[in-house]
């Protein structure tokens, strides 16, 4: 049992890399400066700054009623984008399908270590790591399509009341965006420990085998 349980090691890290990468693609959604916007209009927006996120517009004002200005943008409304309409919905995807992800592959590596059949054991670690590439996908197509965006400089036709103009000075890549790849690298990572690592289904092999031989030797 204790040969068994050091030889899911790189399955065990696969699990603890998805965790760690399902965590900070949870949060990404809510980081505000996913695209960061550069104004003309410095009379409301101070030093004319916006961060663009996938919930809300922020920026600072020193003329209106508190330090940072926040409006929400939601899915419904006629000005968002259709990539940011997609970050909304991608993301919360991305999020579900990483918990179902954990549960599996923690189950997972649960069975690997008491000796659970194999077979079922093998199964179980494919389905873990192709929910964490899914998950990873989930989390780019929004990424890169909002990267995409920025790059070309494209505009949002925001209402009057957001006091941000349909086309900024210019616009760069933000903080936000470069969490979002980092997170689903990870669980791309966490997907190949766990799809492509065979030494765990060899050692239940031998584990099963060896006790078959002595259940055998107990019998005679």
């Amino acid at each position: 049992m204790a040969y068994l349980a050091q030889s899911v090691h790189r399955q065990f890290a696969g699990l603890v890399l998805g965790f760690v990468g399902w965590i900070m693609t949870a949060s990404v959604s809510g980081v505000n400066d996913w695209r960061i916007w550069y104004v003309d209009n410095q009379t409301v927006i101070t030093g004319g700054l916006a961060w663009v996120g996938v919930w809300r517009v922020c920026f600072n004002s020193h003329v209106l009623d508190s330090a940072e200005i926040c409006k929400s943008i939601s899915l419904t409304d006629s000005f968002t984008p259709p990539e940011i309409a997609a970050a909304q919905v991608l993301c919360m995807v991305a999020v579900g399908m990483g918990v179902i992800a954990n549960l599996v592959a923690g189950h997972a590596v649960r069975n690997a270590i008491f000796g659970v059949d194999s077979g079922h054991v093998r199964l179980t670690f494919v389905m873990a790591g192709s929910l964490y590439w899914l998950t990873a996908v989930c989390s780019l197509v929004p990424v890169f399509w909002n990267m995409n965006s920025v790059l070309a400089n494209l505009t949002i036709d925001f209402p009057p009341d957001f006091y941000l103009p349909s086309a900024p000075v210019k616009q760069e890549v933000g903080p936000g965006i470069g969490i979002g790849i980092g997170s689903a690298c990870m669980l791309i990572v966490s997907g190949l420990l766990l799809l492509f690592n065979n030494k765990v289904h060899h050692s239940m092999k031998d584990f099963e085998g060896s006790k078959h031989n002595f259940l055998k030797y107990l019998t005679v």
